[in-house]
């Protein structure tokens, strides 16, 4: 787009100078499980070597695990996660052994749905005893609400996301292993919560679901799984649980890289699949979290808007139901290949560039940044903080504006 005039906004990694910045920092009072008096120390901006970053990181890493511990041993040791005035009661069992810090964990979300509260009690109790991973932390949380959407209504994400930072300090999982699966209703909610944190998860399996009007272009980096009886015809299940396998198998065609996944319509089977769906467990667990992905298509869902997916950042004053990028990064060049965004931030570690050496960006084919990037133990503390994740604690940063012609 040659008519369109580029405009850099920021050449260093030093936060609190644009409102993408300033998200990150403000948001860390929201985070899940952390304590704002952890973020609220004297801002450090030295310029750091790899070294002296990676000991920075693992040093804010334990302060944040102490953090959740501290504030999330009530909810998970009493078996209820709460957010605002929302409690997710959780059921969980163990299986197997890992090494520490290794564990997988595997979130099983109940079906029922509009139905009288003890309907959705008995479909809770079922999903106890539904799946049992080789290894892992199985967990069966209990909706908050005895709702349709009980899944993905607002509040959801930050639940799920305490249960996985509680899990991660108390019973040693990794972070990078954590898989999301549900049936029926919890179908539904895999529909929706997979691509919505598609960032979260190692690879989800939707069991017996409706996918209503989901967009699957945040599928990219999650190996994702499809069950659904071929009879089980209430509200169409069969018929959209097959289209929407069909626009995956064209999307993975057009983008071989991404969008791994299987379909699995169950000849002969109506909404309960005799357990067939099981083997969903094995194939998950063989996937990994790619937290850095080369390519990263982002897609704001239509219902929980977010400032962040993978490593890149967008203002709350761009926010908005629809709005796509595509952004790829191949050795320290970073290309812009759409933004609905006027405004990106990219965040970025030493395991996906050299920071060494110069950072470029481009949008389409033309540099609008090339400079060396400033790692900072504020930039590592920030986005530790904001994003509640420590894979995404990144050192460096940088913000981009892109502002159309007249």
């Amino acid at each position: 787009m040659k008519s369109n005039r580029i405009i850099l906004l920021l050449l260093m990694v030093i936060p609190f100078m644009t409102s993408s910045a300033k998200n990150l920092s403000t948001s860390a009072s929201n985070v899940a499980g952390a304590s704002g008096k952890a973020v609220a120390v004297k801002t450090d901006k030295k310029s750091l070597s790899r070294q002296e970053a990676d000991s920075a990181l693992k040093e804010l890493v334990e302060q944040w695990k102490n953090d959740v511990r501290e504030n999330l041993r009530q909810d998970y040791t009493g078996k209820a996660i709460h957010h605002d005035t929302l409690e997710m009661k959780i059921w969980t069992r163990l299986f197997g052994q890992a090494p520490e810090g290794e564990r997988s964990m595997f979130i099983s979300m109940h079906g029922g749905g509009s139905a009288p509260h003890e309907i959705n009690e008995q479909q809770w109790h079922n999903q106890k005893i539904l799946y049992e991973p080789s290894e892992g932390l199985y967990v069966a949380p209990r909706a908050p609400w005895d709702e349709w959407n009980m899944w993905f209504k607002p509040g959801m994400d930050e639940l799920l996301k305490k249960l996985i930072n509680a899990a991660v300090v108390f019973d040693g999982v990794n972070p990078n292993k954590v898989y999301l699966m549900g049936y029926s209703a919890g179908g539904d909610g895999v529909w929706r919560m997979a691509p919505r944190m598609a960032d979260t998860w190692a690879a989800a399996s939707m069991m017996a679901g409706h996918p209503g009007t989901v967009k699957m272009d945040n599928l990219r980096n999650l190996p994702y799984m499809i069950w659904c009886g071929e009879l089980d015809a209430a509200y169409d299940r069969n018929t959209l649980d097959t289209q929407k396998g069909k626009e995956l198998d064209a999307m993975q065609a057009a983008d071989p890289m991404g969008f791994i996944h299987e379909t699995h319509i169950v000849k002969g089977k109506g909404h309960w699949m005799d357990r067939l769906d099981t083997l969903a467990v094995s194939w998950m667990k063989q996937y990994q979290r790619n937290a850095y992905p080369h390519k990263v298509v982002w897609l704001q869902d239509d219902e929980i808007l977010k400032n962040d997916f993978y490593w890149i950042h967008v203002s709350d004053l761009e926010l908005g139901k629809g709005k796509k990028v595509i952004v790829n990064r191949e050795g320290n060049t970073i290309s812009i290949e759409q933004s609905d965004y006027r405004t990106l931030t990219f965040m970025i570690n030493d395991e996906m560039m050299n920071l060494d050496k110069p950072v470029v960006v481009k949008w389409h084919d033309k540099v609008i940044f090339k400079k060396r990037l400033k790692r900072t133990r504020a930039n590592l503390r920030q986005t530790l903080y904001s994003r509640n994740d420590p894979a995404y604690a990144f050192p460096a940063m940088v913000t981009v504006k892109v502002e159309p012609a007249p």
